[in-house]
């Protein structure tokens, strides 16, 4: 199938603009791993990029200049080879002031792996956009790269040369449920809202995992073929992720197999005593770098201190991979399949759809018509020394004085609340109360797939939302 841009309409449209402006512009495009960086900036650019270069993973100086000399040498054949970034990038300058007028486009995609150990890349980096490149007007500097934590030390947040100096940040996240529609119409895969949301439960809004699945195939059957299957292209993807994102990868792999064996989340202390790292300052990075790559959140559960902040896995591939994947005993290349409706599959969507929910909580308030109020997102949970212990998953405080408690519940059908879930839901209501002393109107918002059926029991609910709602 011919590839097309599915949404990043805000995206393209801002970097249209950026390569418009009358001065110098130094844009830092940065996201997770197989989240369409690449695709986006190329399509944007198009063939207007005067130079372009893509940096390579795990090599040394040497050949990282080799490279870098022979992306020069296709559109400037004076160049030579250089034994420094400092060289490299004077020869680039020699390149760009022999071209005529008009703006001049460069584009480094994979920007971190320029900066092996001891290469002096980002000083030579700093001296050319200070030295030369912001006294002028024409030219338009686009970085990428998916190692989001340098991204954001070595530029956005850099405190040394290139302090203030990237004109325009773009963090590229993962696709919406909307989006991901978007992308199954475009390519006539007849999928409708439900198993829209089933995709999205097992992978996300990953663009590149949208690439990889059949329209000839159910979701259940695309799931099996690309994890379960043995030779399944997203079979090992848990392990080749991180491997690619993080050194010494074993301990951000030990901090989320954590999280994800307590789906509410963990403190830093627990996490600490589950994970058995050391208390330093690597732990609070790496922390840092897997919200960075979106993997993880961290909140304070409502009336919580600092202390209190607990970190929480988010992303769905990566919950499916340790829940599902990881505990499958079975050499069955069929297993998702045969799963549909088992105890394994109704344990799993439960989380999976608290999480879509958490992940769309803007859709949450557009659907509520509060995107104007403001608002702060929560959750909360009683107090460990309570007689009954109680768990809110999604808490949005609005300025109004009110507070929208959300119920996530996924099912085939309506969701039927019986008296005893009356009755549970109306104990958390009530220890929520107690317990936070909150002056503001409880609002029971319940959000399901297919809506809540009427009964004796349904008439608790002030607000009720269904998967379309999220789109």
């Amino acid at each position: 199938m011919q590839e097309r841009i599915i949404g990043r309409h805000n995206e393209l449209q801002l970097l249209a603009k950026y390569m418009q402006t009358p001065r110098s512009e130094f844009i830092a495009v940065y996201g997770r791993r197989r989240v369409g960086k690449t695709f986006l900036v190329r399509h944007a650019i198009g063939k207007e990029a005067c130079f372009s270069v893509t940096g390579m993973e795990n090599v040394l100086l040497d050949e990282q200049l080799a490279n870098f000399y022979i992306s020069l040498r296709k559109v400037y054949p004076s160049a030579v080879r250089c034994g420094s970034w400092l060289e490299a990038f004077d020869q680039l300058e020699q390149y760009l002031e022999s071209l005529s007028e008009g703006n001049k486009i460069l584009f480094f995609d994979e920007l971190p792996w320029f900066d092996t150990p001891r290469s002096n890349f980002v000083s030579a980096l700093e001296h050319f956009w200070n030295n030369w490149a912001s006294a002028r007007s024409d030219i338009k500097l686009v970085t990428c790269g998916s190692a989001a934590s340098w991204m954001l030390d070595h530029l956005i947040n850099n405190h040394g040369g290139l302090h203030n100096r990237v004109t325009h940040q773009m963090l590229i996240e993962p696709f919406s449920l909307k989006e991901c529609k978007e992308y199954f119409d475009a390519y006539d895969f007849g999928y409708q809202v439900r198993e829209v949301a089933e995709y999205y439960m097992v992978f996300g809004g990953v663009p590149y995992y949208l690439s990889l699945m059949n329209r000839d195939e159910s979701v259940a059957q695309n799931v099996d073929r690309l994890i379960f299957s043995a030779t399944g292209e997203l079979s090992a993807e848990r392990t080749n992720l991180f491997r690619s994102l993080f050194k010494r990868s074993a301990d951000y792999v030990t901090i989320v197999e954590a999280l994800s064996a307590k789906r509410k989340g963990l403190t830093r202390k627990e996490l600490l005593d589950a994970t058995r790292l050391d208390n330093n300052q690597r732990f609070s990075t790496m922390l840092q770098e897997l919200e960075n790559c979106r993997f993880i959140r961290q909140y304070l559960p409502y009336s919580g201190k600092k202390r209190d902040i607990t970190y929480q896995l988010i992303d769905p591939f990566l919950h499916f991979s340790l829940q599902v994947q990881a505990k499958c005993k079975y050499q069955d290349e069929n297993y998702w399949s045969h799963s549909v409706n088992s105890p394994v599959y109704n344990a799993w969507s439960g989380f999976a759809f608290e999480m879509l929910c958490l992940n769309h909580v803007p859709q949450i308030k557009a659907a509520l018509k509060i995107e104007g109020v403001q608002t702060s997102v929560y959750c909360w949970r009683t107090p460990a020394q309570a007689e009954r212990g109680a768990q809110i998953d999604l808490l949005i405080d609005r300025a109004d004085h009110c507070v929208n408690l959300c119920e996530m519940k996924f099912c085939r059908g309506k969701y039927t609340i019986t008296k005893a879930e009356r009755e549970k839901i109306e104990n958390r209501i009530q220890s929520f109360i107690a317990y936070s002393k909150t002056k503001s109107s409880i609002r029971l918002t319940m959000i399901t797939s297919f809506g809540v059926e009427k009964n004796t029991n349904s008439g608790i609910i002030q607000n009720e939302l269904t998967l379309e709602d999220l789109f």
